[in-house]
């Protein structure tokens, strides 16, 4: 067996900004990791070491950065690639799930014949906080009858605690922080 990359030293390579989006938050920034061409090319190397013999039919990336990861790791997995999107952005008819926020409510969208039932998929997004982004794309998929091969983060905040509501799938992050 292959044993796991050690992702830890590109926490090197990803910037913290104090008090962004608003005072008190401390932004985990991965711009800085995406322009490196090695780190990037590990972190999707790494994703895709954990992928690779799951059976997986299709990636979703949440927008926006899931679309970064998304297409390059659905490359490597040879599986399609679908777009999860924020309202009115897809222009064929869509499932839509609406979730709660910290701050309000959102909504996201995907395409009605975007899964086909018991196609197997794995999510991925930058960041794994709260979980109630991912919690209302799994929602998404399971209207369309997929099955949830896996969750798939950059970065997770335990502290936050989101993979607790995701209890029953199978959630991979490549970074953790405790603050």
């Amino acid at each position: 067996m292959t044993m796991p990359i050690n992702c830890e030293p590109l926490k090197e390579l990803i910037r913290t900004v104090p008090d962004f989006p608003k005072p008190g938050i401390l932004f985990y920034d991965i711009t800085t990791l995406l322009k490196d061409k090695n780190g990037f090319a590990q972190l999707i190397d790494a994703f895709a070491q954990y992928y690779i013999g799951k059976e997986v039919d299709l990636v979703l990336g949440i927008e926006a950065r899931g679309f970064i990861f998304g297409p390059a790791l659905a490359y490597r997995l040879n599986a399609g690639f679908v777009p999860v999107r924020k309202p009115k952005k897809l222009p064929a008819p869509v499932a839509r799930v609406n979730y709660d926020l910290e701050y309000g409510t959102d909504a996201l969208e995907i395409h009605l014949d975007a899964i086909k039932p018991g196609q197997r998929v794995i999510v991925v997004d930058d960041l794994l906080a709260t979980g109630g982004t991912m919690q209302a794309t799994v929602q998404l998929v399971r209207q369309l009858g997929g099955e949830i091969a896996g969750l798939g983060f950059a970065i997770e905040l335990d502290f936050l605690k989101g993979r607790s509501k995701l209890q029953e799938y199978d959630v991979f992050s490549l970074l953790h922080y405790d603050e």
